[in-house]
């Protein structure tokens, strides 16, 4: 900082300002310090810049708007809500089982959590719907008490916290899969709540920008953990909330200054590095440090010797204040200056432990909250200054052990019991009891009553919505029919597909294709035209591609979202989507359309999430296998998505090698989904390979769904009976792209070698493992009753010759049906890294092609001595295959 060399002149300026400010507001001041800025940089001058505020609140004290609740009241049933919170966890961990749970966290958050549910989370009622709250996940034993003392939750099932098996239980964290009509959002997986609070705001207003709903007066409330910010997906979308000024959000950070190791920024001040970053990032930014026991300090203080040393003191040393107390307080930080010493000369020890922080203080809190709800054309965050292990003393408070505290000694027991004033008695707190008041009490009416003025209690989670009428499959007539003598890829047929889809009168308006920046990759660019690209702002400026055809067009009222480079964000925006059934009770169908490899690999944990939540929609994972994507190379090319998909119970995953297909798989998937409302979703590969769609055999729709059903049989012809093996038969299956691979190597086996093939089309390998797996336990568990069998075993059992199974995946995919087939079996794929390459020289690296196919058939013949070992040896001289190269997957 520059030396003041005329502090009379300094002053003058300052008294300026003050005037300006009393007598013409702030807003004329900001104009006029804009201005100033404006021209002393016009002449290089370089400005002092700083996007973050003195370290206190940013709401003055004359500025906040009053709460209007009974305080002391409200404190009572927050105290009996810690309480509760408390007990349950102790209770949980005095059980055999060790089953732990946090308390510290709540402990910290319960004011801003209680504010909410007093005054501003709205449960929805007949003119509106619900705000949508993405609590905390290491909170949730708060939320379950505040849930017990409405009589929402039994006392049996507090008891069963964490042991959710024998049922009635309560789950660790929000889940919802197995709390349906409770949680709403899976958030415990950290940075994956606030990033899809922010495309749940996102989608808010694409839905009321084209008119599907209202949403105006309903808020998205994301409560985060100031150490969760470090989650690079936590901050990673805040630029799109600031840009879209998406006023319909709200963040609320919980800034105890911990972490579960010790301090978030022990050498520096987390809520100032938020705020900069936020402010920055185009929010509106609430501070609120200090708790109104701080203000006649902040008062007194006219030469600003209390604030200078607020700015300094940083996170560890606040931390040392808290938790070594009022001496240590009284000399390190109000000892530190004779101007700060003065101010608290006639403070007790009891005063200065009083000195509170800003987000336990419920006046504080509401005149933020208040601010954030009114505030206009920004999202807002709000930065909450707490102690983790609020009410715990010197056995919790403000230390780095705190996260993992879960018991607490009587004595401990006993000091919370009195700072709250639970009326348990020193031979009660032996039993660590529950405690609810009884229903007339003035304390349940009273909070019943606020619950009432909000529409209800919460959190609350709509389970159900109004199935939707489905096209028939008739409606998919361009797919079903193929292509004729067109080549064209998967990828270009689900394209038509989904356009017809945006056409249907029944749903059209209610598909959502989301990509994220590689439309035009998957031939989606004539969709800009017709659809549009939704964008808050509308397109200000003429596309230079206006004159063409499929020109690149942004509309407020556009159908598709285009999410940029940014795979998390538009797998978000398509939860926020698929679940839009139960937050909106308007179900939209999202097509989620994006590089097969950059899909489950990177946003692996947004798809579990997606499975917690019952998401609807499906993903389209493009440009997939290993070897269909030539001339990408290694981190393009998938091998093991499928297998990935497969590790989320309810995803179901298909990989269609033809158009009919495909057609048959989502027209299925919409009426399984939206038509019966079922709580799964899709993941289904498409390629970019240019083939013949062929048009769709009569009668395989139910084993394209199953998994799997014969394409066609190659018959050796009489002739062929002097080429020494007539009458031999292999089962041939194929996966996506490769099965017209194995096509063309049913016909070498035929030409060179005269055996005959069943050609299988394997449209899922998952759903048949998950079929066989399900008959497997059903026959284990019903010994005597008559076994079921499994659907491969179905297909396999009457057919003649060994099987050989082929995809574009590693052989983990098409080995997990190997306890199903009922002969002898061989699996190809793809495994390794990839690397690019023409397709036929992939194929043959990673030894998937025709002649690797007809030879695997060949080895399983000779296997079985169906054929001698030389015709083998002499198919792999005949197609130049090299047995001495090293296998591809060490390659």
């Amino acid at each position: 900082m520059l030396d003041d060399t005329d502090p009379v002149e300094t002053r003058e300026w300052l008294d300026s300002l003050e005037s300006v400010m009393e007598t013409q507001g702030i807003n004329r001041s900001s104009y006029l310090l804009t201005r100033l800025s404006e021209r002393a940089t016009r002449e290089g001058t370089q400005l002092p810049y700083s996007i973050t505020t003195p370290y206190r609140n940013t709401i003055p004290v004359s500025k906040e708007a009053p709460m209007p609740g009974d305080l002391f009241m409200e404190r009572r049933i927050r105290s009996l809500i810690r309480w509760n919170a408390l007990a349950m966890v102790i209770r949980a961990n005095q059980r055999p089982g060790d089953l732990g749970g946090h308390i510290s966290t709540f402990s910290s958050i319960a004011t801003l959590y209680d504010v909410g549910f007093n005054y501003f989370f709205h449960a929805g009622d007949e003119t509106r719907d619900a705000d949508l709250v993405y609590i905390q996940g290491h909170t949730a034993p708060g939320i379950y008490a505040r849930s017990f003392l409405e009589g929402r939750i039994s006392e049996e099932q507090m008891d069963n916290f964490r042991s959710e098996v024998d049922g009635n239980g309560l789950s660790s964290y929000p889940h919802p899969w197995l709390m349906p009509d409770y949680w709403q959002f899976p958030t415990v997986s950290m940075g994956l709540g606030p990033l899809q609070a922010i495309y749940q705001a996102h989608v808010m207003k694409y839905m009321e920008s084209r008119e599907l709903t209202n949403t105006s007066d309903r808020k998205v409330w994301c409560f985060v953990g100031d150490g969760e910010t470090d989650e690079p997906e936590t901050l990673g979308s805040i630029a799109l909330a600031g840009r879209e000024k998406l006023d319909n959000l709200i963040f609320v950070v919980n800034c105890n200054l911990q972490r579960l190791d010790g301090p978030v920024r022990g050498n520096g001040k987390i809520i100032q590095e938020l705020e900069g970053v936020f402010r920055g990032a185009g929010w509106n930014v609430i501070k609120v440090v200090w708790g109104r026991r701080w203000d006649p300090l902040f008062e007194q203080d006219k030469n600003g010797a209390m604030q200078k040393a607020m700015d300094a003191v940083v996170d560890g040393e606040l931390q040392n204040l808290k938790s070594n107390g009022p001496d240590y307080i009284r000399k390190h930080f109000f000892g530190s200056d004779p101007e700060l010493a003065k101010l608290t000369e006639d403070l007790t020890d009891e005063d200065i432990a009083q000195l509170n922080r800003g987000g336990h203080d419920p006046y504080k809190v509401y005149a933020a909250y208040q601010a954030a709800t009114k505030h206009k054309g920004q999202p807002t965050v709000i930065l909450a200054h707490t102690i983790k292990g609020y009410g715990f003393g010197s056995a919790g408070e403000a230390q780095n052990t705190t996260h993992s505290l879960k018991k607490l000694d009587q004595d401990t027991l006993k000091s919370f019991r009195n700072r709250f004033g639970i009326p348990l008695s020193d031979e009660q707190l032996k039993d660590v009891p529950y405690y609810r008041p009884a229903e007339d009490s003035p304390e349940m009416l009273y909070m019943n009553k606020r619950r009432q003025q909000l529409g209800g209690f919460y959190p609350s989670r709509r389970a159900k919505s109004q199935p939707l009428t489905v096209p028939e499959l008739a409606a998919f007539e361009g797919q079903l029919k193929g292509s004729g003598e067109r080549e064209i890829s998967t990828t270009m047929a689900f394209v038509r597909l989904l356009s017809s889809l945006t056409k249907d009168k029944r749903i059209g308006k209610r598909i959502v294709p989301i990509v994220p920046d590689e439309a035009r990759t998957f031939g989606m660019e004539g969709m800009f035209r017709q659809l549009g690209i939704y964008t808050a702002e509308g397109q200000k400026y003429v596309p230079h591609d206006r004159d063409q055809m499929m020109y690149y067009r942004e509309d407020k009222q556009g159908q598709i979202l285009e999410e940029g480079i940014n795979e998390a964000g538009a797998m978000s925006a398509w939860a926020a989507c698929a679940t839009s059934y139960s937050t909106h009770d308007y179900p939209l169908v999202p097509f989620y359309i994006f590089y097969s490899m950059f899909g489950f690999q990177r946003v692996g944990d947004l798809a579990w999430a997606a499975g917690d939540m019952q998401a609807r929609g499906f993903l389209m994972g493009g440009t997939a296998g290993r070897t269909t994507l030539n001339g990408e190379g290694l981190q393009h090319q998938d091998g093991h998505s499928h297998i990935l998909a497969g590790t989320i119970p309810n995803c179901v995953a298909y990989d269609p090698a033809y158009a009919y297909e495909l057609a048959v798989i989502i027209q299925d998937g919409l009426r399984r989904m939206y038509g019966e409302n079922e709580n799964i979703f899709y993941y289904l590969t498409i390629m970019n390979e240019n083939y013949r769609q062929p048009e769709m055999p009569e009668g395989v729709e139910d084993g394209i769904i199953k998994g799997m059903y014969l394409f066609e049989s190659v018959d050796a012809e009489v002739e062929a009976e002097d080429k020494g093996e007539f009458g031999l038969r292999v089962q041939l299956l194929g996966s996506g792209a490769i099965l017209n691979e194995v096509r063309a190597a049913a016909q070498l086996l035929k030409d060179d070698f005269g055996i005959s093939s069943d050609v299988w089309s394997v449209t899922s390998f998952n759903e048949l493992a998950r079929d066989g797996q399900h008959v497997r336990r059903w026959n284990l568990l019903h010994l005597d009753e008559a076994p079921k069998e499994a659907y491969v075993t179905s297909c396999l059992k009457d057919q003649q010759g060994p099987v050989i199974a082929s995809s574009d995946y590693i052989k983990l995919y098409g080995e997990q049906i190997r306890a199903y087939v009922p002969t002898d079996f061989t699996v190809l794929g793809t495994d390794g890294f990839g690397r690019s390459d023409t397709r036929q020289k992939l194929r043959r690296f990673f030894e998937v092609d025709r002649h690797y196919v007809a030879v695997a058939a060949l080895e399983a013949l000779a296997n079985r001595n169906d054929i001698d070992k030389s015709v083998v040896l002499d198919a792999m001289r005949k197609y130049d295959i090299d047995r001495n190269l090293p296998n591809p997957a060490r390659r």
